[in-house]
C-alpha cells in the first residue's frame, strides 16, 4: 500500500472513530439522564413518605444523586438541553408506573443499572463506543 493510501486509511478510520466516539457520549449522557429521574422521582415518592421519617435520609441521598448525575450527563452530552432530556424521562417513567405508586418497576430497571454506571462510567462509555461501530 502507497504511503498515501496509508495515510488516508488511517485518517478515515480516525474520523470514524471520532463520530462514533460521538455518539457513544450521547447515549451514555441518555443512560445518564435516564437514571437522574429515576432518582428524582424515587427522592420525591420516598420523601412523600410523612409516617416513615427514618426514610427521609434516603430521600435526601436520592435527591443528591439525581443532580450528581445530572452533572455527569453534562459531560458526556453534546450540548444536548439536559432540562429537556429529564423532562421527557421522567414522563416516561411515570407513564410506565401506569397509575401505581409502587416504584418496584423503576427499581427492578433502574437500581442495580443506575448503581454500575455510576460505579465506572468510563467502562460503560466504552461499551457504548464499542456498539456503535
Amino acid at each position: 500500500m502507497s504511503p498515501n493510501k496509508k495515510a488516508l486509511t488511517l485518517a478515515v478510520f480516525f474520523l470514524s472513530v471520532g463520530a462514533h466516539a460521538g455518539e457513544a457520549e450521547q447515549a451514555l449522557a441518555n443512560e445518564l439522564v435516564d437514571c437522574a429521574a429515576y432518582y428524582q422521582i424515587s427522592s420525591e415518592a420516598i420523601s412523600a413518605m410523612k409516617d416513615a421519617p427514618q426514610m427521609q435520609v434516603v430521600g435526601e441521598r436520592l435527591k443528591q444523586s439525581a443532580t450528581d448525575t445530572l452533572s455527569l450527563a453534562g459531560k458526556y452530552a453534546d450540548g444536548s438541553d439536559l432540562d429537556a432530556m429529564l423532562k421527557e424521562a421522567r414522563e416516561r417513567q411515570v407513564a410506565s408506573l401506569a397509575g401505581s405508586s409502587s416504584l418496584a418497576t423503576l427499581m427492578a430497571k433502574y437500581k442495580d443499572q443506575c448503581k454500575d454506571i455510576l460505579a465506572n462510567p468510563e467502562a460503560r462509555l466504552d461499551y457504548w463506543v464499542m456498539s456503535k461501530m
